[in-house]
C-alpha cells in the first residue's frame, strides 16, 4: 500500500475510533501538516466516509479549525454474534454506533448450521429493510463461540453443539447475498479487541480478555496485537489445566479444565440447579449469594477460587496491564473478587501483577458484537478507497 493511502487509513481509523476530531487534532495525532489533513479529509468526504463541521464552541481567536465526523448513519457494517444460547445481529455503523439489532434465541440442538445461518440471514435482512435509502454497506462481521480458521470463516471446533468443520462463514454470505464475504471471529478474540478499542482495555495494548458462556473464552492481546499462534486457534485459556486431581470433565476430552471448573454447568450444579441453563441462571444464582443464600454464595465462592488460579497463571505468563472479565464472567468475578484476588496473590509473582488491573467488561454484552462489527469494518480501515462500499441492497 502507498503511503498516501496508509495516510488515509490512519486518519479514518483515528476517527472511527476516537469519534469527531478537529482537523488541528488530527494533524498532532499524525505528526503532519494542516495542509495535508486537509487533503486528507478531502479524499474521504468525496468517498462519503466523513463529514466536515464548524465546531459547536470555538476556542480561542483565529479561524476555528473544522471538525472532521464519521458519516455513521451512511456507512454501516453488518454485525451478527453467535452465542450458545442466543443469535444477535446488528446494524453498526461508522464510528462503532449500534443504529439498529434484532435478537433470538438459539436452542440447544446440536449441530444447527443451517438453522443458525437461516435466523441470522432473516435478521440482517430485516435490519436492511429498516436502513435509510442512501446507505452502503462496508463489510460483514461475524463471531462464533468456537475455533474458527482465518480466512475463511470455517468453524473447526465448536464442543458445546458439536460443530466441526462447518463453513460458517462461505454459507452466512451466500445466504446474504451482500457480494461481500463474512468475515468471522472467535468471540473472545473479538470480545478482547473491542475492548481494548471501546472498552474497559482502552490504552492498556497488553490485555486478557476472559468470555463466560457456557465455558470459557479467552483472547490475548500483546502490545495491541492478538496473540493467534501458529494456526489462529490460540488464547483458548478455558482448557488451561487449573485442577489436575480429580477435576470436573470438560467437553473437550480433558479434566479440570479452567472452563469445567468455572463454567455454567459447574456453578449450577454446585448449587442444585443441573436442570436449569443459560445466562440468566448463572446471573439468578449470582443474585441469590448477594441475597444471602448460603448454597449459592459457597458456589460462586468456589467458582472464585478457580478462577483466580486461572488468573494468577495468566498473569505469570503474560504480565497483562488489565485481565477484563466479560461475558457471564463479567457478574460472577463481581461477586467473587475477594476469592479471585486472594487467589492471584497467593499464586501469582508480585512483579508480575502489581500493575495489573481487574475489571469488568466495559461493553457488557454487546463486547462480543462490538468485536465482530470491528471485524467487519477492518478492510474498509485497512484501504478506505479500495472500492469497498456497495450499494446495501441485497
Amino acid at each position: 500500500m502507498s503511503k498516501h493511502r496508509a495516510s488515509l487509513s490512519t486518519l479514518l481509523r483515528h476517527v472511527h475510533v476516537s469519534g469527531p476530531l478537529s482537523r488541528a487534532a488530527l494533524a498532532e495525532r499524525m505528526d503532519v501538516n494542516r495542509s495535508t489533513i486537509l487533503a486528507l479529509t478531502s479524499e474521504l468526504v468525496a468517498a462519503g466516509l466523513v463529514r466536515e463541521e464548524n465546531p459547536a464552541a470555538p476556542a480561542g481567536a483565529g479561524r476555528p479549525s473544522l471538525v472532521v465526523r464519521p458519516e455513521t448513519e451512511r456507512v454501516f457494517v453488518l454485525a451478527f454474534d453467535v452465542a450458545v444460547d442466543r443469535l444477535v445481529a446488528a446494524r453498526v455503523g461508522l464510528g462503532g454506533t449500534v443504529l439498529d439489532r434484532r435478537e433470538t434465541t438459539r436452542p440447544r440442538t446440536g449441530v444447527d448450521l443451517d438453522a443458525v445461518v437461516s435466523n441470522l440471514a432473516a435478521l440482517g435482512r430485516e435490519l436492511h429493510d429498516a436502513a435509510p435509502p442512501g446507505t452502503v454497506c462496508a463489510g460483514i462481521g461475524a463471531s462464533y463461540c468456537g475455533m474458527i480458521r482465518p480466512g475463511d470463516g470455517m468453524v473447526r471446533y465448536g464442543p458445546e453443539l458439536g460443530w466441526v468443520d462447518q463453513a460458517f462463514g462461505t454459507e452466512l454470505a451466500a445466504a446474504l447475498g451482500v457480494g461481500l464475504p463474512v468475515a468471522v471471529g472467535n468471540e473472545a478474540h473479538l470480545g478482547a479487541h473491542a475492548e481494548f478499542v471501546r472498552g474497559a482495555g482502552i490504552g492498556s495494548p497488553d490485555l486478557i480478555y476472559l468470555h463466560g458462556d457456557v465455558g470459557v473464552g479467552g483472547g490475548i492481546l500483546v502490545g495491541g496485537t492478538l496473540l493467534g499462534g501458529e494456526s489462529g486457534y490460540g488464547c483458548e485459556v478455558g482448557h488451561m489445566l487449573v485442577n489436575p486431581h480429580g477435576g470436573r470433565e470438560c467437553l473437550c476430552g480433558s479434566r479440570g479444565c479452567l472452563e469445567a471448573e468455572t463454567g455454567e454447568y459447574a456453578l449450577l450444579e454446585a448449587v442444585g440447579r443441573g436442570d436449569e441453563f443459560g445466562r440468566e441462571a448463572v446471573r439468578s444464582v449470582v443474585r441469590a449469594a448477594a441475597a444471602g443464600d448460603p448454597a449459592a454464595a459457597a458456589a460462586v465462592a468456589s467458582i472464585g477460587d478457580w478462577l483466580g488460579i486461572g488468573v494468577a497463571n495468566l498473569i505469570n505468563l503474560f504480565n497483562p496491564g488489565v485481565v477484563v472479565f466479560g461475558g457471564t464472567l463479567r457478574e460472577l468475578y463481581a461477586a467473587a473478587a475477594p476469592q479471585v484476588g486472594a487467589r492471584i496473590a497467593q499464586h501469582s509473582m508480585r512483579v508480575s501483577r502489581e500493575r495489573a488491573r481487574l475489571l469488568p467488561s466495559g461493553l457488557g454484552d454487546d463486547a462480543t458484537l462490538i468485536g465482530a462489527a470491528e471485524k467487519g469494518f477492518a478492510a474498509l480501515l485497512s484501504d478506505p478507497l479500495g472500492g469497498l462500499l456497495v450499494d446495501r441492497t441485497f
